[in-house]
């Protein structure tokens, strides 16, 4: 069975008091709910050690938003796995298309740093996702099968097995636009077949996949619904506790 999660991702959001506050504040909140699925928080490189120490790490997981793609090294202001890894953080998010855009990190790069965070026990949630013109020109599936070809392909069926993906339409990313509950399960069942083509049916069927955009406490029921929908990866809806749970309650 397949785990169902909600991870927010703050971006470049938050002063470490702030962080530690809203983390606190959510920890509070869920010490005494049962909630049925995973919770993650992606904070900022500067935030992980001490949110990881703040919160019931049994109840809410910490993911770094990005990491290096080297080991270690002269590479001035760049983060490791390892040391993400050593802060306490469980997860990291790779690939969100803001990294690509801005950044241009390519799926080379990212397939060294897929690698490096499962050699340090992270668990990647690994965005993918066509922009607009890639919607309007009907070549979306084309585009998630290359980026998770290109990206995670190489991976072992074991390894490959621990990963989360995160589905976003670039397009509705901040745009207060949002895939309806049926373009959301479409391509997300086609992930999970381009998935069963390559590792079969079982790992498929096991593989997490969150929905990454404009997810709020309005649509996320309706979104969570589908069967191939595992969630939600949250950008802006997640800088509030307000805001954040009755997404989480959605399941």
């Amino acid at each position: 069975m397949r785990k169902n999660m909600v991870a927010g991702n703050w971006k470049m959001n938050t002063t470490l008091p702030e962080g530690l506050a809203l983390a606190k504040g959510l920890n509070e909140v869920l010490k005494n709910k049962t909630v049925r699925c995973d919770v993650v928080i992606g904070v900022p490189f500067t935030h992980l050690a001490s949110i990881a120490a703040a919160v019931d790490t049994t109840k809410i997981g910490v993911a770094a938003e990005n990491l290096a793609d080297k080991v270690s090294g002269a590479y001035t202001g760049e983060v490791s796995a390892a040391m993400v890894a050593s802060t306490g953080a469980t997860h990291v998010i790779l690939g969100h298309s803001e990294r690509r855009a801005y950044y241009y990190e390519t799926p080379a790069i990212l397939k060294t740093k897929v690698e490096l965070a499962l050699a340090n026990q992270l668990t990647p949630i690994f965005c993918i996702g066509e922009v607009l013109l890639e919607r309007e020109s009907g070549v979306y599936f084309d585009v998630v099968d290359s980026q998770i070809r290109e990206s995670l392909f190489d991976l072992s069926a074991e390894d490959f097995s621990k990963l989360v993906l995160a589905y976003e339409p670039v397009w509705a990313i901040g745009t207060g636009k949002t895939a309806t509950a049926d373009q959301a399960q479409e391509i997300h069942a086609h992930i999970r077949q381009t998935i069963a083509a390559k590792y079969g049916a079982e790992i498929a069927d096991q593989t997490s996949i969150l929905y990454g955009g404009s997810c709020n406490a309005k649509n996320a029921k309706e979104l969570f619904a589908n069967p191939d929908v595992d969630g939600g990866l949250i950008g802006g809806a997640s800088l509030s506790v307000e805001n954040f749970l009755p997404i989480i309650e959605a399941f």
